[in-house]
This record gives structure tokens, C-alpha cells and sequence, in this order.
């Protein structure tokens, strides 16, 4: 593979990563003007199906030949999309209760969690790198969510909800890498997102207040959808076939830092050098992690 085609696929996923780092803010501008989880989590999802759904249309329209999914490809597929579903729901209400970076930085304990996952699926051990990198990831998250600090610790809720948020991202990973992997892309995102779109129909109806503003369709619905459901699994999907994967895990994690410098800039949100320590820890736990060298 050459060096322009390596590129190119290391643009593709860094594109694909950041665009996942502008998802906060903009749930935080949308809170800002009184939307609810509820509402954000919805219009992404609707917005995000339909336009997923138009694509795979399209892709299949182009190709001659298209692999048919099975009955139990589509249940396991929906089903595992519920993951993605949680993964919204916990993600944006952490964000009700804690900042943009402590909320990230939560989220990226799905590192650490992939190892302790993979171990259980393979029941063996994980190799000391490994081990090591995830040892780093919880020193990073320490530092980086302030909890040294007995004057500024983030709301248990929030960092409740964003724990959740990183188990179910975990399990989203997972089923990504492992379910129905012959068919088109397009079509394994649609059947997942029809899972999360129960999930997220679920919690809406739970905590419906009588209304649906309808109007944050167009104003935070569609920047949702497109840069958190349909851009970065294109994106992704083009790039990652082009470089190895531990450079492709190495390079989607500039969703960490794309979102911190987001709420830093837009929100105003205070990052310390402490917190911008434990980011960088983490950051390195997952180089550390990928870097090519003996497997484990």
C-alpha cells in the first residue's frame, strides 16, 4: 500500500474522529437554548436514520451485486445497535451535569473497557502493554476530571451517566467489529441504528413533558445527525481500509482533544493543566497501545 494511499486513509478517519468531537458543544449550545435530552437525542436519531437510509439506497442502486442480510443478521444487528441508542442517551445526559472535557474524557474509558472485554470474549489475559495502557488511561482520567481535587469534582450523576456512556460505547465497538460483517456498510449502520432508534423512542416516551419542539430539526438536529451518524461512519469506513488499525485507533482519537479545544473556544469551558495532562496521558496510553511492535 503507498504512502498517498496511507495518507489519505489517515485524513479520512481523522476527519471521521473529529467530527464525533464537535457532538458536545453542540448538544451544549442546544441545552443552552432549552432543548431537552430527549429532543436532541430524537432529531439526531430520525435525521440520522433517514439519511443513512437514503445512502444505502443509493449504494445498492450503484452495485450489481449486494450481499442479502439473513432474519439473524437483522436481529443481531438491531439488537446490538441498542448499544448506540444508550450511547447517546448517557452521553448527552452527563452532559446536563459536567463539562464538555470531563464528559469526553469518560467516555474514552471505553479504551480500557475494550481490553477488559476483549480478555473476557478470548478468555486469556491481556498482554502487560496492554494492562499498562489501561493503568494509564484511569491516571489520565483522574487528572483530567479533576477528582484529586476535592474543590472542583464533576456531579456524581454526571460522571454516572458518563461511565454508562462508555460501557455502552464499549459494547457499540464491539458489535461494529464483529456482527454481520459481509454486508455493505450502509446496511449494518442502518439495522444498528434501527436498534437505537428503539432505545431512544423508549426514552423519549419515558420522559416526554407533553411536547416535542419540532423546530430543533433544523437547528441542532441536522449538525447532529450529520456529524455524528452519518459523516464519521463514512468517513471511517473509506479510510480505515487504507492503514493498518493501530494507526487507525491511534488517529480517531483526536476526538478526545477536537472536543475539549471545541468547549474551550465555543462554551468558554476552563481546562487546567492538570486536566490537560490526564488528556494527554490518555492520549499516549492509546499510542502505547497501537504502536506496531509484538502483539499484546
Amino acid at each position: 500500500m503507498g504512502n498517498r494511499d496511507i495518507l489519505k486513509g489517515t485524513v479520512l478517519v481523522g476527519l471521521g474522529a473529529a467530527s464525533y468531537g464537535l457532538l458536545a458543544t453542540f448538544v451544549k449550545l442546544a441545552y443552552a437554548e432549552k432543548y431537552t435530552t430527549a429532543e436532541v437525542t430524537g432529531s439526531q436519531m430520525l435525521l440520522g436514520l433517514m439519511g443513512v437510509g437514503l445512502l444505502y439506497v443509493f449504494q445498492k442502486s450503484k452495485k450489481q451485486e449486494v450481499a442479502v442480510a439473513t432474519p439473524k443478521n437483522k436481529v443481531s444487528l438491531i439488537v446490538s445497535g441498542t448499544s448506540i441508542g444508550f450511547t447517546s442517551v448517557f452521553y448527552y445526559l452527563s452532559l446536563m451535569y459536567i463539562t464538555v472535557p470531563v464528559g469526553i474524557v469518560l467516555l474514552m474509558q471505553s479504551v480500557w473497557m475494550g481490553i477488559a472485554l476483549e480478555s473476557l470474549v478470548a478468555k486469556t489475559m491481556p498482554g502487560t502493554r496492554k494492562l499498562l495502557a489501561a493503568l494509564v488511561v484511569i491516571g489520565g482520567t483522574v487528572l483530567a476530571t479533576n477528582l484529586l481535587d476535592s474543590n472542583a469534582l464533576p456531579d456524581w450523576r454526571g460522571i454516572g451517566w458518563g461511565l454508562g456512556a462508555a460501557v455502552s460505547y464499549t459494547m457499540t465497538m464491539y458489535a461494529g467489529n464483529s456482527v454481520a460483517l459481509g454486508l455493505m456498510p450502509s446496511q449494518r449502520a442502518l439495522y444498528m441504528l434501527m436498534g437505537g432508534a428503539v432505545v431512544v423512542g423508549v426514552f423519549t416516551a419515558i420522559t416526554w413533558p407533553g411536547h416535542f419542539d419540532f423546530s430543533i430539526l433544523i437547528s441542532w438536529g441536522l449538525p447532529l445527525a450529520l456529524f455524528g451518524t452519518i459523516l464519521p461512519p463514512l468517513l471511517m469506513n473509506a479510510g480505515f481500509p487504507k492503514i493498518s488499525l493501530g494507526l487507525g485507533t491511534i488517529v480517531s482519537s483526536l476526538e478526545l482533544p477536537v472536543s475539549v479545544t471545541m468547549a474551550w473556544l465555543v462554551l468558554n469551558e476552563t481546562v487546567g493543566a492538570t486536566q490537560w495532562l490526564g488528556i494527554g496521558l490518555i492520549l499516549g496510553a492509546i499510542v502505547l497501545m497501537n504502536v506496531s511492535g509484538k502483539k499484546g
